[in-house]
């Protein structure tokens, strides 16, 4: 008998953001609840710090170079298939409620990737649609709530507190219940998505009330906020504002309060997979797309920077067949999920996802032993994509992270690349990448950066036929 599968998936949290990870002053009881049942990944980093990218990865299971997505408009080739589809093959019912975004949200909004594998497609990609476009959230609003839809037009993402019973978590969380309970009395088994918009700024739209479940004075303070960027690399510098320190601690305290939000939503989940006795074939997975940085080393939001914040994600999957408690410290990536959805749902992994390991196999994450992220052009900036174009990868082994800037070519006074060692720098304050003592490591790890780099471009987008296991059939 197939397992069912849940895909709790959030967007732009930071991988620190919840209690099971030694966080202090947040409120995740059941996330933390989820990671001591099940088993918590410390190191999981996403293909690329911008959202779109980044799911590309994740739905595909491949990083960029396989899957032809780079930036934040961008659109997922229309012979790609995401892996439910392969899962729909094997016998599963599949659903997806909230945010896809494997193609810019204007796409989206008017078309349906051909290849996403979902029998129930309830697409919303913010509590905002896009420009105010029509969602399955906003229908929802339109006949439960019809004042909070009002103010959503009127103020959009100045709308301020919005009620628990009318915020996105909650329809999310609400439709997934629903799904559940549908799936009850099937022998079929089912993959979901729960795809919550938050805890993505403006940080603003959390339930008032939650702010009283954290405890304010214990929450991390803002990392090296006033670091001078003048040694540090040009896409850092194009960053550089002159940001106040209370709006960024007022922020944190949104994006938490927002997270408490999520923690709670989820638990109703977790509750409803028990009563319904589903809890015992159920694997749950839980991540994120990518992190913020939150006023860390000056910096806001996400973009052509690799700090852990912005890189590194929550991953937690509790199966119902492992040991509980486990702490994995290998290196692992969001494009992952893929080949571990598949392998729950004994699927045989296409040609075309070679790069993604099983999560649940320590061996494979093993075997790998590292972690890349690829910026390419990716964010925006004042105005729309950069102009020179900003390139960033980042190579991420044993102790060490390599980040070179590939573009614009640096000045000679520029800095081309950091070397950190996280087990003695955890804060990545410290740039190895001039240090003599570690010129060795440097050159060692740009050249199995630089040497995947070529592989993959070499290797190129595999398409739809090559992509497809021995004997699938449309």
């Amino acid at each position: 008998m197939l397992d069912n599968i849940l895909l709790i998936l959030t967007d732009q949290q930071r991988w620190d953001s919840l209690g099971c990870y030694g966080t202090m002053g947040v409120h995740t009881p059941n996330l933390d609840r989820l990671a001591n049942v099940g088993t918590r990944y410390t190191q999981c980093y996403v293909n690329n710090p911008i959202s779109t990218p980044s799911r590309a990865s994740l739905w595909t299971g491949k990083h960029l170079p396989g899957h032809g997505v780079y930036k934040l408009h961008d659109v997922l080739p229309t012979d790609e298939i995401l892996f439910p589809y392969f899962l729909r093959e094997a016998g599963y019912d599949t659903a997806l409620f909230g945010k896809l975004h494997v193609a810019g949200h204007i796409w989206e909004a008017k078309y349906r990737h051909q290849f996403d594998g979902f029998n129930t497609y309830e697409w919303a990609p913010d509590p905002n649609g896009y420009r105010g476009c029509e969602t399955a959230y906003s229908r929802w609003l339109a006949i439960h709530h019809p004042a909070i839809l009002d103010r959503w037009k009127r103020y959009g993402n100045k709308i301020g507190h919005v009620p628990v019973e009318a915020h996105f978590t909650t329809w999310v969380a609400n439709r997934t219940i629903d799904y559940l309970q549908r799936m009850q009395g099937t022998s079929q088994p089912f993959f979901c998505c729960m795809s919550i918009f938050d805890p993505h700024n403006p940080y603003t739209n959390y339930p008032r009330q939650y702010r009283q479940k954290l405890v304010i004075e214990d929450l991390p303070d803002i990392h090296a906020f006033d670091e001078p960027f003048s040694h540090r690399p040009i896409s850092h510098q194009r960053e550089a504002r002159k940001y106040d320190r209370s709006d960024l601690i007022e922020n944190r305290i949104g994006y938490h309060a927002s997270i408490a939000l999520i923690d709670e939503q989820v638990g109703r989940v977790l509750k409803t997979l028990r009563d319904l006795n589903l809890d015992s074939n159920t694997v749950i997975i839980f991540t994120s797309d990518h992190g913020d940085m939150l006023g860390d080393h000056g910096l806001s939001t996400k973009g052509a920077f690799m700090y852990d914040p912005c890189t590194r994600v929550p991953m937690i999957i509790q199966d119902p067949k492992q040991e509980k408690g486990r702490i994995v410290d290998i290196p692992c990536q969001l494009h992952d999920v893929a080949a571990t959805s598949l392998a729950i749902g004994s699927y045989e992994k296409p040609s075309g996802m070679v790069d993604s390991c099983n999560l649940l196999d320590d061996h494979s994450l093993n075997q790998r032993g590292y972690a890349v992220c690829m910026h390419r052009n990716s964010s925006i900036g004042h105005g729309g994509y950069y102009d020179p174009e900003l390139h960033v990868s980042m190579w991420r082994q044993d102790n060490y992270k390599l980040n070179i800037y590939h573009s614009p070519a640096p000045e000679p006074n520029d800095c081309p690349g950091e070397l950190f060692n996280l087990d003695d720098d955890v804060g990545e304050m410290n740039n190895l990448w001039f240090s003599e003592r570690h010129r060795d490591t440097r050159d060692q790890l740009v050249h199995r950066l630089t040497t995947f780099l070529v592989k993959q471009d070499s290797k190129g987008r595999v398409t739809t036929e090559q992509a497809l296991p021995p004997g699938f059939k449309y």
